[in-house]
C-alpha cells in the first residue's frame, strides 16, 4: 500500500495541507456564506412570518371579541324581545278576558232580565187562566157568592 509508505508521506502531508487549506478557503469565502445568507433568509422569513402570524392571531382575538359582544347583544335584545312580546301578549290576554267577562256578564243580565220578564208574563197569565177558571169550578162547587174580584184581590195579595 503506497499511503503507508513514510518515503512519500512528508509529500502526501503536503499536499493533504494544500488541499485542506484550498478547500478551508473555498469553503468559508463561497459555500459558508452563502448559506448563512440562506439560514439568515430562513430566519428573518420564519420570524416575519411568526410576527404576521401575531398580527393575525391579534386580529382573530379582536374579531373573537366583537362576535361575542354583538352575539352578546343580540341575545339580550332576543331577550327583550321575547319579554316584550310575551307582556304584550299577556295584556291582550288580559285584555280580551275582561271583555269577554264584560260581554258574559252583559248577556247574563240581559238574560236574568229576559227571565224576569217572561217570569213576570207568566204570572200574569197564571192569574189570568186562574181569574177565569176558578170562578167556574167555585160555581161547580156550589158557592155562588165569590166574585171574580175576590179571587184576584187574593191573588194580588198571595203574590206580594
Amino acid at each position: 500500500m503506497p499511503q503507508l509508505d513514510f518515503s512519500i508521506f512528508p509529500s502526501q502531508f503536503f499536499w493533504l495541507c494544500i488541499s485542506f487549506f484550498c478547500m478551508l478557503f473555498i469553503m468559508s469565502r463561497f459555500i459558508i456564506p452563502k448559506t448563512a445568507e440562506m439560514i439568515n433568509l430562513r430566519k428573518n422569513k420564519i420570524d416575519a412570518d411568526l410576527e404576521e402570524a401575531a398580527k393575525l392571531k391579534q386580529k382573530v382575538e379582536v374579531s373573537l371579541q366583537k362576535y361575542n359582544e354583538a352575539l352578546h347583544k343580540a341575545t339580550e335584545e332576543a331577550n327583550l324581545s321575547i319579554l316584550k312580546a310575551k307582556e304584550e301578549l299577556h295584556q291582550t290576554i288580559e285584555r280580551r278576558q275582561t271583555e269577554l267577562n264584560n260581554e258574559l256578564n252583559r248577556q247574563i243580565a240581559e238574560s236574568e232580565k229576559m227571565i224576569a220578564t217572561t217570569k213576570k208574563r207568566a204570572h200574569e197569565q197564571i192569574d189570568d187562566m186562574v181569574t177565569e177558571i176558578v170562578p167556574e169550578i167555585i160555581k161547580k162547587l156550589g158557592f155562588s157568592k165569590i166574585s171574580a174580584k175576590d179571587i184576584k184581590s187574593v191573588l194580588e195579595s198571595n203574590g206580594d
